[in-house]
């Protein structure tokens, strides 16, 4: 019963019958009557609500921080007025968590575990706050009856034969003695560490992603070599963090997700090893893992060092293990680890938006399911389909394992058909060698409709999965293929050093079909139009926040045959592209990055904002793109006589070889993919509409967190210090 129904309840029975037979006039009244006053009991509970930090709404949230002497930063109210997308910059200029611990921090100014706090808190960053001062190497006095040289830290000598703590030289955790520095830690061009008045705060930027049971790589069947990552490449492990014993305890290796190094994971096995620990490894199918004492931690980087009977050699630098010859495993390796990755993005075990009406049918496929193979469950919806009409089906696949199956999906009118993983899975396809008089890539074929068929093309959704091997290959009427947090490995699939196999193979190729490609938050190869048809219409290309790479900057990333412009307009959102693009039009792209050269056949169709283009690029009109501005800046200073005219060739090549993107990793499989590096230049970094860094990992606001995060360590750092950010990962 509605609340105009209730009130409509409580007149007398005569009106109520008088109302009925005139039309209910007087029921419509109390129906606005009751609408407005659910308005004002709403509005007095909001009223509420805005008392308390958890609960307020987000345009509360600076006034309760002004009740405190909360220092906000500039922007957030220009932030909160825009639309839904820059909600998450106020969300990061003001955090609700930094709000509430306001005055709690005041009562512990000044320490080191509050540093760290406040990372946490601001910035959302784990961190280690270390004091330079007493690593600092001192002379010490030597007594006059017998020497009393110390070696610990603020010694000058140091133990070669202590290997843990030489081990961690140079890391958060190094307590050896340096050699005064002279650059500060706060200096914009250099950053120093060691001196008096210096403390450092560092942050661990990439994040912990974990795979569950996942089937390991046979690098060598014959000696029993694995690694930890499906696709074969090396992967670095990563502790899976542990919170903190108290607020006063400054963190340890195992409160980070830092890199596991081989002495640790020696001394501290039990640590690291076993379930819901940061890695753990299966044998054979059994439901037990490996026992602790058979696991020796050995350096496998040349695959040199041979295990005794029954030991299982684990090098968590590298990803690999090695089982004894004797004792080789028969049914298969399956392990649970931890990589780092900078945010949500490609297939993952991370949690995903997800939107399922309950009218459509869900086909699983897993160990303990119905289905045990994807296409049982893709046979199973199409004889449903052709027995019941259910055109729309969702392949829900249930674990993180590997499936090596030939896929093909044919797609009538009005199907509606979705492959994803589901929630806490990644599942792989291994797209093999099936045949060698065609090709062997996961096939998306259209069936064309009738004549009198008014059914809309068919659509397919691929989520959450990562395919190795092959490819995805569309032809036909088919009306949108949408790839979402999904990873096509650029090159098909990875060497031991992360080198691709065949850098020059398509993850993507649109056959002869006008479908709409729509990529969300993904990592994929090269995308291959081929159009025989002259006056086709060109096939839309949506790329948002995802990474097109064509695994070298001098190969093509979108293009047709023969480097060819691709019969395709191109929209790009928040997203950086490894290689060159050759196509029809670019609608729109805005705070990317193009990291070769870009040429489009219709300049006059679509518009640059907020970019990074290489010169020598022919695109569409271009605003605040970059090298565009400073090669502005260098007019305007050779107009008001501040610069050479005769030298400004010179200096336009020097700086557009200074804002160049740089990145700490161009090889997808390693940490830190397509993230842009340290020394990148600022009108990268920085050279977003909102401030934020350009491409793929413009979401996590990363300049705005660290100048927040910076504003903090000025208002709670010890007395007298200078304290600076500086990045572990």
């Amino acid at each position: 019963m509605t609340d105009a129904d209730r009130l409509f309840e409580l007149l007398p029975r005569y009106h109520r019958r008088s109302d009925a037979e005139t039309g209910g006039p007087l029921r419509a009244l109390l129906a606005v009557l009751a609408e407005q006053a659910n308005l004002v009991t709403a509005e007095v509970e909001q009223l509420y609500e805005n008392w308390f930090i958890e609960t307020c709404q987000d345009w509360v949230v600076p006034y309760l921080g002004d009740l405190v002497g909360y220092r906000l930063l500039g922007g957030y109210a220009e932030a909160l007025a825009a639309g839904e997308g820059a909600r998450q910059l106020a969300a990061r200029l003001a955090p609700r968590r930094d709000v509430a611990d306001t005055v709690a921090a005041r009562r512990r100014k000044g320490t080191l575990p509050l540093l760290e706090e406040i990372a946490a808190s601001v910035a959302g960053w784990p961190s280690r706050a270390v004091e330079f001062l007493p690593l600092v190497a001192a002379t010490q006095p030597v007594r006059l009856f017998g020497a009393d040289v110390r070696t610990a830290a603020g010694g000058t000598l140091v133990d070669l034969r202590q290997g843990d703590r030489l081990d961690l030289l140079g890391t958060p955790f190094d307590g050896l003695a340096h050699a005064v520095e002279t650059p500060r830690i706060t200096g914009e061009r250099r950053q120093g560490r060691y001196a008096p008045p210096e403390v450092g705060l560092f942050v661990w930027r990439l994040k912990p992603y974990s795979i569950t049971r996942a089937p390991a790589y046979c690098i060598d069947r014959a000696r029993s070599l694995y690694t930890f990552s499906i696709l074969g490449n090396d992967v670095p492990l990563v502790t899976r963090p542990v919170p903190e014993p108290s607020p006063a305890h400054l963190a340890a290796e195992e409160n980070v997700p830092a890199f596991i190094r081989r002495r640790a994971l020696r001394d501290r096995l039990a640590d690291f090893y076993g379930p819901g620990k940061s890695f753990v490894i299966y044998r054979d199918g059994d439901a037990e893992p490996v026992p602790l004492r058979d696991i020796v931690v050995a350096d496998l980087s040349r695959w040199a060092y041979r295990p005794r009977r029954g030991q299982v050699l684990v090098d968590p630098v590298l990803g690999r293990i090695a089982f004894s010859s004797r004792g080789a495993p028969q049914r298969g390796v399956w392990v649970s680890y931890h990589y780092a990755f900078p945010d949500d993005l490609g297939g993952g075990e991370y949690p995903r938006t997800r939107a399922t009406s309950p009218a459509v049918a869900v086909y699983r496929v897993g160990p303990g399911e119905e289905h045990e193979r994807i296409t049982q469950a893709y046979e199973h919806w199409k004889r449903d389909n052709a027995d019941f009409g259910a055109p729309e089906a969702i392949i829900e696949i249930t674990h993180s394992g590997a499936y090596q199956e030939q896929l093909e999906f044919v797609l009538d009118p009005g199907d509606r058909l979705e492959v994803r993983a589901a929630e806490g899975a990644r599942p792989v396809l291994r797209l093999l060698d099936w045949y060698s008089n065609r090709p062997d890539s996961l096939q998306i074929r259209g069936n064309p409709c009738g004549e009198d068929d008014d059914r809309p093309p068919p659509r397919i959704v691929l989520d959450g999965l990562l395919v190795t091997g092959r490819g995805v290959s569309v032809t036909g009427p088919v009306g949108a293929v949408v790839i979402r947090h999904s990873t096509l490995v650029p090159g098909w699939s990875l060497e031991p050093r992360c080198e691709p196999s065949h850098p020059e193979e398509p993850s993507v190729v649109l056959e002869n079909t006008e479908t709409c490609l729509q990529i969300e938050r993904s990592i994929l190869g090269t995308i291959l139009v081929i159009t025989d048809e002259v006056h086709a219409e060109p096939n839309p290309i949506h790329l948002a926040d995802s990474v097109l790479d064509a695994t070298g900057p001098d190969r093509e990333a979108l293009s047709a045959p023969d480097c060819l412009p691709a019969n395709a307009i191109l929209h790009v959102h928040r997203s950086t592209v490894l290689g060159e693009v050759h196509t029809h039009a670019i609608r729109i792209g805005e705070n990317s990055v193009f990291d070769g050269r870009v040429n489009v056949a219709r300049r006059g169709l679509g518009c640059l904002r907020f970019c990074s283009v290489p010169p020598g690029s022919r695109t569409p009109r271009r605003y605040h793109c970059q090298p565009d501005l400073v090669w502005a800046a260098l007019r305007e200073a050779a107009e008001r006589g501040e610069a050479d005219p005769g030298e400004l060739p010179a200096l336009r090549a020097l700086e557009a070889q200074r804002v160049r993107p740089e990145f700490t990793s161009r090889r997808y499989g390693t940490p830190a993919y397509a993230q842009l590096a340290a020394s990148c230049a600022p009108e990268i970094a920085r050279g977003a509409e909102d401030g934020s860094e350009l491409g793929v990992y413009h979401d996590l606001f990363q300049p705005q967190r660290a100048d927040n995060l910076r504003a903090r360590l000025l208002e709670f750092s010890p007395a007298g210090t200078d304290t600076g950010i500086v990045y572990a990962t």
